[in-house]
């Protein structure tokens, strides 16, 4: 909810996984985000920047965080390739 200055002043914002767009539930203690830095494509060197990915504990229960953490940094790479041509 916001204020009438655009102020977020809800106390608890839940997360979406980024995998399986799942909530995140407060009491997800297995859950995990994680912060992947960006690279420049031309010097390979990172910029400062970084892109977070949220997985869900159930991801990592069915031993599939790994793969769901390459693929979505891989899709990421593409769009930021594609968006610098």
């Amino acid at each position: 909810m916001q204020n009438d200055a655009g102020e977020n002043v809800d106390l608890y914002v839940p997360r979406k996984c980024s995998w399986t767009n799942r909530l995140v539930k407060a009491k997800d203690h297995s859950s995990v985000q994680i912060n992947v830095a960006n690279v420049d494509p031309v010097t390979g060197i990172a910029t400062g920047d970084s892109t977070p990915y949220c997985l869900t504990g159930y991801i990592r229960f069915k031993s599939e965080g790994d793969m769901a953490l390459t693929a979505l940094s891989q899709k990421n790479d593409a769009i930021m390739l594609a968006a610098t041509d």
